[in-house]
């Protein structure tokens, strides 16, 4: 039964935590092409309070991701290939998540040199990667 409330909430975390990494990419494509200083502000405070939300989901989500897989064993021992995968894209997600959070002091900074087409194709990334640790959780290719 603990098992079952561990799985409930990591993907309860998981699902707020995706829902900022694909928001704050919006928020920097509406900030690239933002010229209004007073709406630049608003966007600003909004990203800012963003990121630290979704930094906060991020955690307990992966404590209980690793629980799942030391403390149950889930994707543990022969045959489970698709977990290496899974754990590469978490890794590169927890990258992504870094690197919204770069992109976001270069805007606070006034040094954003990206255009806004550039933040639309980095939005897609995380999208990317759902689908991708989707299909080796549920699937298991191999």
């Amino acid at each position: 039964m603990l098992y079952l409330w561990v799985k409930t909430f990591h993907l309860l975390f998981i699902i707020s935590w995706f829902a900022g990494l694909f928001y704050l990419p919006r928020i920097f494509v509406n900030l690239a092409m933002e010229q209004e200083p007073a709406a630049v502000q608003r966007l600003l405070l909004m990203a800012r309070k963003l990121y630290r939300f979704m930094t906060i989901l991020a955690v307990p989500a992966l404590v209980l991701g690793l629980t799942l897989w030391l403390g149950f064993g889930v994707g543990r021992g022969p045959g489970n290939g698709w977990m290496h995968a899974k754990l590469t894209c978490v890794i590169l997600l927890i990258g992504y998540h870094h690197a919204c959070g770069s992109l976001l002091k270069k805007f606070e900074a006034g040094q954003n040199q990206r255009s806004h087409v550039w933040f639309r194709w980095f939005n897609e990334v995380p999208v990317i990667m759902m689908l991708i640790v989707l299909i080796m959780v549920v699937v298991k290719p191999f």
